[in-house]
């Protein structure tokens, strides 16, 4: 996906966030939103939002004088995601379809997105996560997907949303156990994006196999990634794709049997998928 004219009032907004997540002074939050303002009046059309928000961060960084500009936001999404865990567990155990409650899971979890243009609440959404049917279903094929596949990399998104993950991770051993799994994390803070660091510390390098993917961007940016990512991605059976950073670097992708699984957050990507603002999306490709 290239970036539409909405795309780019989203991006600026953005600063403000950012000033206010590291708590800015005036003179600070003036000259983020000033510098971003002036990047955009040059964004290229020609890329992604993805791509055009790496420059934008790195360059607030570089202004901020902080490497991670969410790492206390991350932190306290970790903990809240993290308190949600045992009674996501219980509804896994007590499934009928654990396949299904797991990918419902996973996307409940892509509403921690800080770049989105619409928020929605965690709670709220788990109350909710396991009623609502996917606007875009592909839930069967997947399940035909898991079945035959030896080799699955998982594309993360947001930090806390990677607590879900796990539990994502956690089921798909336990129901195709021959199945070998990656998870693929950025290659350095971006946005609230999940690094090899929070992946570390929830544990995913026990789990499956952990890969950094060597991008700067909030999407897997092929051209931007490692070669050994970049064969990882075209070398696995199935790749499941995690919320709109990674579909709209991945629309359109060069490789079959990608299944995207996000929750609607932005009109944009809406009007892409011919879908509603709030909708769940399990479509493979």
């Amino acid at each position: 996906m290239k970036i539409a004219e909405e795309c780019v009032g989203c991006i600026v907004n953005q600063s403000q966030r950012v000033a206010d997540a590291i708590h800015a002074n005036e003179m600070l939050k003036k000259r983020l939103l000033e510098h971003v303002s002036a990047m955009s009046e040059k964004f290229s059309f020609e890329l992604s939002p993805p791509e055009i928000a790496a420059d934008v961060y790195e360059a607030m960084a570089e202004i901020a004088q902080k490497e991670d500009l969410y790492d206390e936001v991350k932190r306290i999404s970790t903990q809240k995601a993290q308190s949600f865990v045992p009674f996501l567990k219980e509804k896994l155990q007590s499934s009928d379809n654990k396949l299904l409650t797991a990918t419902k899971i996973a996307v409940a979890g892509n509403v921690i997105d800080l770049a989105a243009a619409v928020e929605f609440d965690l709670e709220e959404e788990l109350e909710k996560i396991f009623h609502t049917e996917f606007s875009h279903n592909d839930f069967t094929r997947l399940t035909q997907e898991l079945q035959s596949a030896k080799k699955v990399v998982i594309l993360g998104d947001n930090v806390g949303e990677h607590i879900f993950d796990y539990l994502f991770v956690e089921t798909l051993q336990e129901l195709f156990s021959d199945i070998e799994i990656y998870y693929m994390v950025r290659g350095c803070p971006i946005i609230n994006d999940v690094t090899l660091k929070e992946a570390k510390e929830a544990g995913f390098d026990k789990l499956c196999h952990l890969v950094d993917s060597g991008v700067n961007t909030p999407g897997f940016a092929y051209n931007r990634a490692t070669k050994e990512a970049q064969e990882l991605f075209d070398s696995a059976d199935l790749v499941i794709s995690k919320g709109m950073g990674n579909y709209e670097c991945l629309s359109p992708t060069h490789r079959k049997n990608v299944c995207f699984l996000l929750k609607v957050k932005c009109n944009v990507v809406a009007a892409s998928l011919g879908k509603e603002v709030g909708d769940i999306i399990c479509k493979l490709v």
